[in-house]
């Protein structure tokens, strides 16, 4: 995920800390998620532009603009942006981050576990991410995810980070789209099985060009486009989160760290929450036994 994802790659606890009962923890998360309804409905009769204008972005382009108007937020993050103070997180009006959490078969990024444990400890859903390297096997790399990444029912869904490995001199090779699509997804129905969610891509505007344009529809994707929309880099791709920045400002994390907007409204965001699916794929996915309330 940019910086935060080459190859390398305390909260205080409080009444919406999500606890073990996976069922609880979702309607608490929910519960905040329709708090913040208001704020936002406020921000935006004011006029506001930002839904968060204790956030910032070092260098601002004019092409995400809109991504500031979107009413729920998020970050991700790595060892990279180093300790972490998750209780100002959460002040600042973060809404989820998603933490990385492995890489390949040998990886685990060394701040993983303070993040995932401070995250829940301040209320803030979270999610692992798994970057992909392409010169590991899909089984190893599985078997390696689900040996480090606790399956936690109060967590989002799992990413899996799927972009060329030209910055390693270790794996600077591109495959071929069907064995690229082959490893994908072996790795996302190894951690649908492992979770009990539906996983989400993110992809940057290459990768998506090489192999993933046309593909996996049914799967909800997380595009990175900090020059311009969505809609202008990622043909044909309906997305669900947009990393909009990579060098965005965010209370308690020192220096720059991704910023990210969830396509909907609070509402959709909570039914999000309660049911670990995109509410526009509900009807596609509950006869799999997906999309129900948690």
């Amino acid at each position: 995920m940019g910086r935060a994802s080459m190859s390398r790659t305390n909260g205080t606890a409080n009444l919406l800390a999500p606890r073990r009962d996976g069922r609880m923890g979702a309607l608490r998360w929910v519960a905040r998620a329709t708090g913040l309804a208001l704020a936002a409905s406020l921000a935006a009769c004011s006029g506001s532009t930002d839904f968060y204008p204790t956030k910032g972005d070092v260098k601002p382009h004019p092409g995400v603009a809109r991504a500031k108007q979107h009413p729920v937020q998020g970050i991700d993050i790595s060892k990279w942006q180093g300790p972490v103070d998750w209780a100002s997180v959460r002040a600042a009006g973060t809404q989820f981050a998603f933490i990385k959490a492995t890489e390949g078969g040998d990886h685990v990024d060394e701040r993983f576990r303070a993040n995932w444990d401070g995250a829940a400890r301040a209320g803030v859903p979270r999610g692992a991410y798994h970057f992909v390297f392409w010169c590991r096997s899909a089984q190893d790399q599985m078997a390696w995810f689900k040996k480090n990444v606790p399956a936690d029912p109060t967590a989002l869904p799992p990413v899996l980070d799927v972009e060329w490995n030209g910055h390693s001199q270790l794996c600077p090779k591109k495959l071929p789209k069907a064995q690229a699509l082959s490893m994908i997804r072996y790795m996302l129905d190894e951690m649908e099985r492992y979770t009990g969610k539906r996983p989400i891509i993110y992809t940057d505007i290459t990768f998506h060009k090489d192999v993933l344009e046309d593909e996996l529809l049914d799967y909800p994707h997380w595009v990175r486009s900090t020059a311009a929309e969505p809609e202008q880099r990622f043909a044909k791709r309906r997305w669900m989160l947009w990393q909009f920045t990579s060098t965005g400002r965010v209370p308690g994390v020192r220096g720059d760290v991704d910023r990210n907007a969830f396509y909907g409204s609070t509402a959709e965001w909570a039914s999000f929450l309660s049911t670990a699916c995109d509410p526009r794929d509900h009807g596609m996915l509950s006869n799999r036994g997906l999309c129900t309330d948690k």
